[in-house]
């Protein structure tokens, strides 16, 4: 059986933390005995570990890529601390409120969060031939718990298209739709860039 990933974009983000936890202890295809993390700056690189013992060292197995990346949550979402006007900001009297400051200061408290950033077209997020449908079936299981955001992804498995659509954690249902490709009915009518004899 050989399955492949023809068409993958990914827009998943999700903590740092989660991601490490998720693969602490991933159910893997059978074709992996493990993966190896590995972060190089602000890159993180989950690399699968090959059971078929055949298969060369020298041969690079598919890895998945993400971007690292500090975002800032609220522990209260700022945009719902209460209808607008109802609490005191300070502007009316004459001279300046410091306690009214200090209390709005003490409710918006934030954290700066890593966050594990999965985006980008295939060759970005999903890198390397050998193992790649099993790690790109890992990258969805990555989908199903990510807290954000889209993946998509058009895969060959025995011979049969199948198109995978998973949205905030959701599987969605997803079709695929053959269209014409507008550049191939003007090629006879173009100018032949090769051939002319204007061009040396």
């Amino acid at each position: 059986m050989t399955s492949r990933v023809y068409r993958l974009h990914s827009t998943l983000e999700l903590p740092l933390e989660d991601a490490y936890d998720f693969f602490e202890d991933p159910d893997l295809p059978p074709e992996i005995a493990d993966v190896e993390i590995t972060r190089r700056n602000n890159t993180l690189i989950v690399s699968a570990v090959a059971k078929d013992d055949s298969m060369s060292k020298y041969t690079p197995t598919a890895q998945l890529k993400a971007s690292v990346t500090e975002n800032r949550v609220y522990e209260e979402d700022p945009d719902e601390m209460g209808p607008p006007g109802a609490a005191s900001t300070g502007s009316s009297g004459g001279g300046p409120q410091w306690g009214a400051l200090e209390e709005e200061e003490e409710e918006i408290e934030s954290e700066l969060v890593e966050y594990a950033c999965f985006k980008g077209d295939r060759e970005t997020v999903l890198q390397n031939t050998a193992l790649q449908y099993a790690m790109f079936e890992v990258l969805c299981e990555v989908a199903k718990v990510a807290e954000k955001g889209t993946l998509t992804a058009i895969a060959s498995v025995d011979e049969q298209l199948e198109a995978v659509r998973i949205v905030d954690g959701e599987e969605r249902p997803a079709s695929i739709n053959v269209v014409e490709d507008p550049t191939d009915e003007d090629e006879e009518d173009g100018v032949n860039w090769r051939d002319n004899e204007f061009i040396s």
